[in-house]
């Protein structure tokens, strides 16, 4: 019987906690090491797509996840300035039946929460600021700010767009800024402006050629979560935490839809950031060290699947591991050959769907239906 790996995984996010739940499950040792003085998510709505809720389904979470969720009855793509009806596609049933999971909207702290719970009480190091990793010997090791260590079969680089880990690796890759910033914001779902035909239950992007405006119910269908785009040269902040003001926010939306301004107006906070990718990485793996999620593949939100290809990368790393036990660094090489050519292609796509966002008149959304079907708990499944 192969002996038993350790794993330690840089990052506390979606896809470092989705790993290590799904490492556990295969009885995996794994730690992780998360920089930040306490466990917690940043942001607002999270969309997860069928590809997403299987991973969910296959960590036991899925059920848990639903009355926290909302699954839209509508995809409705209206133009920025009249609001008018590009399009409406039914969501729920439909979906479900192609790809065999809902689409559902989420608060991402709650999703956090439920991957957390999952784990046992100390599986998680707060305040660890990884400064550095090695790996020699088919050992890995990572060094903190502390001045402490740990070694382990695998370290996983989940540590996000600014990795440590990859830097590490691969030293400084160039990022690139998309020419567009976003708000990320909340209002009360009584703020949904009905009168333009909009449904309290649909997902809803407002389209125009400099910008577009996605919203959606979350909190069980109490609260609307507003993101909004807007291209710009002028280089914004990263960070998903920097403040911003409704007047900021209106002023990016000018001359758009009265009904949707009118529901900006509602907006009490706002944080705004500037939304960055890298072009597709060559390889993740080096050595006993390998990324996963942003860290390895950060792409635009176009088709909202930067969180999903995370969850999908976790549950794959685990599944080889646990099938390479007496040779992690095989179970790293079957990871990469799997996952890297799926993500760089869904990163590329976002790339490309931006752009046709902001052409006039926009066309539809090219295909997603290679995504959504898409199962990353089946052991057989191909890498596109």
């Amino acid at each position: 019987m192969a002996r038993n790996i350790r794993v330690a995984i840089i990052g506390a996010g979606l896809g470092g906690l989705a790993a290590a739940c799904a490492l556990r499950q295969h009885g995996i040792e794994v730690a992780v090491y998360e920089r930040a003085p306490q466990l917690g998510e940043v942001g607002a709505g999270i969309q997860l797509a069928p590809n997403a809720i299987k991973v969910l389904r296959a960590l036991g979470i899925e059920q848990k996840l639903l009355p926290l969720a909302s699954e839209p009855a509508n995809y409705v793509s209206l133009a920025w300035n009249d609001a008018r009806l590009r399009y409406r596609e039914p969501m729920k049933g439909p979906y479900a039946a192609q790809f065999g999971a809902p689409y559902l909207m989420a608060h991402r702290a709650d999703l956090h929460r439920l991957l957390c719970e999952l784990l046992p009480e100390g599986s998680v190091r707060l305040d660890a600021r990884c400064t550095g990793v090695t790996s020699a010997g088919g050992v890995a090791a990572a060094q903190f700010a502390d001045g402490s260590q740990v070694e382990a079969d695998v370290i996983v680089g989940a540590d996000g767009i600014n990795s440590t880990v990859r830097e590490c690796l691969f030293g400084l890759q160039p990022v690139r800024f998309t020419q567009q910033m976003a708000w990320r914001c909340i209002v009360p779902i009584e703020c949904v402006p009905a009168h333009v035909g909009i449904g309290r239950d649909e997902y809803v992007g407002w389209i125009g050629p400099e910008g577009h405006v996605i919203c959606y119910p979350i909190r069980g269908g109490a609260l609307y979560n507003i993101f909004a785009g807007h291209v710009t040269d002028e280089w914004v902040e990263e960070s998903w935490v920097a403040p911003s003001s409704v007047h900021e926010l209106l002023a990016g939306y000018r001359g758009w839809n009265p009904a949707l301004l009118e529901m900006l107006g509602q907006v009490t906070d706002c944080y705004k950031w500037g939304i960055r990718d890298r072009d597709p990485l060559p390889r993740w793996t080096e050595g006993a060290v390998t990324l996963l999620g942003d860290a390895a593949h950060p792409m635009m939100p176009t088709l909202a699947q930067g969180a999903a290809i995370s969850l999908e990368d976790g549950f794959a790393l685990a599944r080889h591991l646990s099938r390479h036990r007496s040779n992690p660094l095989q179970g790293l090489e079957a990871y990469e050959a799997e996952r890297r050519p799926r993500a760089s292609r869904v990163v590329l796509q976002a790339r490309e769907q931006f752009q046709n966002n902001r052409k006039n008149p926009a066309p539809p959304p090219l295909p997603r239906e290679w995504i959504f079907s898409h199962d990353a708990t089946v052991d057989s499944v191909s890498a596109g």
